[in-house]
């Protein structure tokens, strides 16, 4: 269901490509942008494009690493789930309230139409035509708003339920990058609490050099104590 969010979320903005677009990008690592083109057998520029596009709605990043060689750079692309969850989130959520919008107005106001042209009027442009279909001539009658109340109905529900399973994907990921994230933070941790307890360790050598510095001590001590007994005699 993930991958189908991801498409539907991607295919929102670069249309039909973005089933193959999502099939060949990672959450996790950055794909070679020529090895995309040549999976979607298309040129690089025109992958790019794509990409670029999708990209100016946060929902694929990148990075770029420079050929030494040939000196041009080359792009690695990832796809950002939760910023595509986020989105389709979104999305969903302008249609319940354009459906919403539009039941409303389906019980609270009146519909007219021309069955011959097929043609639908609102009250007050019927009125202004005196009831009059203005393409054929033919009299408008009213519509029955049921069916069609009915049917935004049941496209309602079926917004809710997708609603409710990308509101749980988006939570399920959100709750693995934060795990990734404190399990990071705990290996840093670590990693600088050994180079801390390493600092703090004296080095062999140091260990060596102490007890010579002692016995040079030691010698200084002695020959002080013997020239004091030298004074007094």
């Amino acid at each position: 269901m993930l991958q189908k969010f991801l498409k539907d979320a991607i295919s929102s903005v670069v249309g039909k490509p973005a089933d193959e677009v999502v099939d060949l990008l990672d959450g996790k690592k950055y794909t070679n942008e020529f090895l995309i083109a040549k999976k979607l057998d298309l040129t690089i520029n025109q992958t790019r494009n794509i990409l670029y596009k999708v990209s100016d709605f946060g929902l694929v990043s990148f990075i770029r690493k420079k050929d030494k060689r040939k000196g041009w750079y080359t792009y690695f692309w990832k796809i950002e789930i939760i910023k595509c969850l986020e989105f389709l989130k979104s999305t969903i959520q302008k249609k319940i309230e354009q459906i919403k919008f539009q039941i409303k107005s389906r019980e609270t106001k009146e519909f007219y139409t021309c069955e011959p042209c097929n043609i639908e009027f609102t009250e007050e442009s019927a009125l202004v035509h005196n009831f009059v279909c203005n393409e054929c001539g033919s009299i408008v009658t009213r519509k029955d708003n049921s069916p069609v109340i009915k049917e935004y109905t049941k496209e309602l529900d079926k917004l809710n339920k997708e609603l409710a399973i990308v509101d749980e994907d988006l939570n399920s990921e959100k709750e693995k990058t934060e795990k990734t994230k404190v399990r990071f933070l705990k290996k840093e941790e670590a990693k600088k609490k050994a180079e801390r307890a390493k600092a703090k360790k004296p080095s062999i050598k140091s260990k060596k050099k102490e007890p010579a510095k002692k016995v040079k001590e030691t010698k200084t001590s002695v020959k002080k104590k013997v020239k004091k007994v030298v004074k007094k005699k």
